[in-house]
């Protein structure tokens, strides 16, 4: 690090495709405007497709895509899904073609993430059940996913409580919430627990080792989940309403990244979730040249098992916020994600100090810097870890 500093923080149909799957190459330049070239499907079809210049914007995280992307995704929901962080799950598939990442502690300071996935995973993934190891929900995790419209898409393994369980604090009961937000309703039913599903959808995978416990071998296939969404009447439009998904979603505000000599140097940036779970520890090394922060996690680079990438985010929030419990029998913890609270914001290689609001379930969490102006973000990955307040940040 060039500076360090700490700090202690008092209490984050339009069109489909013939083809299913795709790998991609840069191929060439179409009248100066890259052409992206489809040459194979999963099953090896010979498949040609020129999806030309990336000049639309994504509303999730403002980022760049093709035309034949956004029409694709715009026949669609945002799916959500709940993905592992234990040790054993490492190195997950799919996270690097969300287009947000939540990043929260479950339970004993094993982080979880939920990844946000529509832009980034509109064109199909060339290898069948791309994302996972996929996990059970959390309460908190259902406040992000209201914030992506009308019924989400919100895939997970199972959960906490459900609404019956005297052995589940009533904050913690996940699936009791889905039942109450009407997200397993006829015509609405836009909850993809995995035991609702078939193997068309979600399997067990050894792809991490035959060693590996069976709790870390749920994998999905965003395909068949968009395919079953819209089965379920739950496309770009709820069936029973009409009503576009996006009728009620605000996307944030995003901004054009700095030009390379007006970059900062904050070149590094420590996350400590728990003090007795340094495999949970997060540091991101900032790259100025192309601008983009790669993740390490427990002292190893963190890498997409997929893609065989590491882990790149165009922006890393840190929304800190209290931490209560364990509660009830099963030790659940419960974080307050309603309200506001501080934040950092680290893009363009400079930090930006401020606060975070969110002030319904279904409200968009929004980030304010110390004048009252909401934030602009830059185009891409944004990857929002909440930290409970307290906790030291070193950057």
């Amino acid at each position: 690090m060039n500076k360090s500093k700490k700090i202690l923080i008092g209490g984050g149909v339009a069109l489909y495709l013939v083809v299913t799957g795709f790998s991609w190459a840069v191929f060439g330049y179409f009248n100066q405007e890259p052409m992206v070239i489809a040459p194979t499907d999963r099953d090896g079809q010979n498949v040609t497709e020129a999806l030309g210049p990336k000049d639309q914007e994504c509303p999730i995280n403002g980022a760049y895509f093709t035309k034949t992307e956004r029409d694709i995704w715009q026949a669609r929901r945002p799916l959500t899904v709940t993905i592992e962080n234990h040790l054993d799950s490492r190195p997950q598939s799919g996270l690097s073609r969300a287009d947000v990442v939540y990043e929260a502690v479950a339970e004993g300071g094993i982080t979880r993430f939920l990844g946000v996935f529509y832009c980034g995973a509109a064109l199909p993934d060339e290898q069948k059940y791309d994302i996972g190891p996929v996990r059970s929900a959390r309460t908190y995790f259902l406040d992000w996913v209201s914030e992506y419209g009308d019924y989400p898409l919100y895939t997970h393994v199972g959960g906490a409580g459900e609404c019956g369980d005297p052995t589940v604090h009533e904050e913690a009961k996940a699936l009791c919430q889905i039942r109450q937000y009407g997200w397993m309703n006829e015509g609405t039913w836009s909850d993809f627990n995995q035991f609702s599903l078939s193997y068309n959808e979600c399997r067990r995978d050894t792809r991490l080792g035959a060693n590996v416990a069976t709790e870390h071998t749920v994998y999905c296939d965003t395909v068949a989940l968009w395919d079953k969404a819209a089965q379920r009447g739950l496309a770009a439009k709820t069936s029973v309403s009409g009503d576009d998904w996006d009728k009620n979603f605000r996307s944030w505000l995003f901004k054009e990244e700095a030009k390379l000599v007006d970059r900062g140097e904050v070149n590094q940036i420590g996350v400590y979730f728990w003090k007795n779970q340094p495999s949970y520890d997060v540091i991101w090394q900032y790259d100025k040249e192309g601008n983009n922060y790669q993740r390490i996690n427990g002292g190893s680079p963190h890498k997409d098992f997929v893609a065989d990438e590491a882990l790149l985010a165009k922006v890393v929030i840190i929304q800190l916020t209290r931490e209560r419990g364990p509660v009830g029998d099963k030790k659940h913890l419960l974080y307050d994600t309603l309200g506001e609270g501080q934040l950092f914001v680290f893009q363009d290689g400079q930090v930006e100090k401020g606060t975070w609001e969110k002030d319904f379930r279904e409200s968009r969490t929004r980030f304010f810097d110390n004048s009252g102006a909401e934030i602009r973000l830059n185009r891409g990955l944004i990857w929002v870890q909440i930290v409970p307040a307290g906790n030291t940040i070193e950057f």
